[in-house]
């Protein structure tokens, strides 16, 4: 596939998200972005005063030097990040210039604001990882803030005149579509490689996934100030979770009825399945493709579909002690021994003895919930397991293949597998008792802090199922 363009740009601004984008450009086979190529006190990273053999001095004397330079020294399609304080005149030439891809980051600017104000307090510009994250509360200056949105506002109304005027278009990209691989792909395919990204760049971290109201000091007076409209949705939750898939291998259908379970990982798993098995001796079917799944639907008139939600405390509870505090088949054996390394989580070296007793268990689950917060946030190089994503995220990825026609609560799941039987005709068979697991009962250790550590972290499964504070 022939290349649409001949050099591309990608126009910005601080803390919109471009060192992320970049990082990801630059692992899509055929393209090379250059950095802040024409930023006026480096050439392409701090500190630098020469690239592609092009010094300051000689692309402050005639930015095309430098341009021509990346374009011959790069295998594929060359391109650079601009802001709106770099040389005005390759912004000039390369506008108006159709052989110029334009792809257009754009970023909340009341989170861009505050962003910028947490680096330059903290000095941390880029984060690599969870374990070397710094954080700031700041305080929101309106004046200051007018003068930014203004700033950023002129930079896009300039570029999109320019862009009208000549009768081209942009890729215009979110701050928050920076995770989604799709979208990434997309970029990709407007560029005219033929390259695509297989899992998204991993070196460049989120650095402040907190909402608003934790970052800013006068966080009633900034909302007062920006007036009651919220147009710059200040009031939302910040989302980094990665997007996830449907997961059809995992589904769980009956022969015996028309019934199709959609698991959610740390819910009653075992309980439900040995529910289902309660109908009848065909075992039940799993690891289906999407093709067998349709072949299931079409053998099964009046099926129903269904998944059990889980309070996100006892959820998370249950997955600490399974997969990350008992060693054994179920344990993530190289996650919990990163977690005691790296992270600093205080788990026992094997299995928990009689002196691992509730004080231990509950500094150990704390610690465990502080990296699912940054694992969550996308500050870290851990995989997020589907055992400790939000609900919400879960039950998204389903909906791409099937929605499910009831959403159960776990605390009322006789109730709602007797009403589901009602639909399908058929009478529910006992519903089996989970097994405990770990040394410690959850409300051994449950308290305030516990409660308000979790809701922070799932905010959204609070929010979007309506789960209160456990009794």
């Amino acid at each position: 596939m022939a290349p649409r363009f001949d050099y591309f740009m990608i126009c910005a601004e601080m803390r919109t998200g471009s060192n992320f984008l970049e990082e990801n450009v630059n692992a899509i086979p055929g393209l090379r972005c250059w950095g802040e190529a024409f930023n006026p006190v480096f050439v392409g990273r701090a500190g630098n005063t020469k690239m592609a053999g092009v010094t300051m001095e000689e692309r402050d004397a005639d930015p095309m030097v430098l341009l021509s330079a990346m374009r011959a020294q790069s295998p594929g399609l060359a391109g650079f990040r601009y802001f709106h304080d770099h040389d005005p005149r390759i912004e000039e030439h390369c506008v108006d210039d159709p052989a110029c891809a334009k792809i257009v980051l754009t970023r909340n600017p009341v989170d861009s604001y505050v962003s910028l104000k947490i680096a330059r307090s903290t000095g941390q510009w880029r984060l690599g990882d969870l374990k070397q994250a710094r954080s700031a509360k700041v305080r929101f200056d309106p004046k200051e803030f007018a003068a930014h949105l203004d700033r950023v506002r002129g930079a896009q109304e300039r570029l999109l005149r320019r862009l009208q005027v000549t009768g081209q278009t942009a890729f215009y990209i979110g701050y928050e579509d920076l995770a989604d691989l799709d979208v990434m792909n997309g970029l990709a395919a407007f560029l005219g490689v033929s390259g695509r990204l297989e899992k998204k760049a991993t070196r460049t971290k989120v650095q402040n996934p907190a909402p608003l109201s934790s970052k800013v000091e006068n966080y009633d007076e900034m909302t007062a100030a920006l007036g009651d409209l919220d147009r710059f949705a200040i009031s939302r939750t910040p989302n980094f979770e990665p997007r996830r898939g449907p997961n059809v291998p995992g589904y769980v259908a009956s022969c015996d009825v028309p019934l199709l379970y959609l698991p959610v990982e740390g819910g009653p798993r075992a309980a439900v399945e040995g529910w289902l098995e309660g109908f009848g001796p065909t075992p039940l079917i799993r690891g289906q493709s999407q093709k067998e799944l349709r072949q299931w639907k079409r053998k099964s008139p009046g099926h129903r579909s269904f998944t059990v939600v889980r309070h996100p405390i006892r959820r998370i509870h249950d997955t600490f002690c399974r997969r990350i505090l008992m060693p054994g088949r179920a344990c993530y054996g190289e996650i919990r021994a990163t977690l005691r390394s790296h992270y600093g989580v205080p788990l026992p070296e094997g299995a928990p003895d009689d002196r691992y007793d509730a004080a231990a268990h509950r500094a150990a689950f704390l610690g465990f919930l502080a990296f699912v917060k940054g694992n969550l946030g996308n500050q870290t190089s851990l995989r997020v397991d589907a055992a400790w994503a939000s609900q919400w995220m879960i039950l998204q990825g389903m909906s791409k293949v099937q929605l499910p026609d009831m959403i159960l609560r776990d605390d009322q799941l006789y109730q709602g597998l007797h009403q589901l039987c009602a639909q399908v005709g058929a009478e529910a068979p006992p519903v089996p008792a989970e097994e405990p697991v770990g040394p410690v009962p959850l409300d051994a250790i449950y308290d305030a802090e516990v409660e308000a550590t979790v809701r922070d972290i799932y905010q959204r499964d609070y929010v979007m199922f309506g789960f209160r504070a456990l009794a």
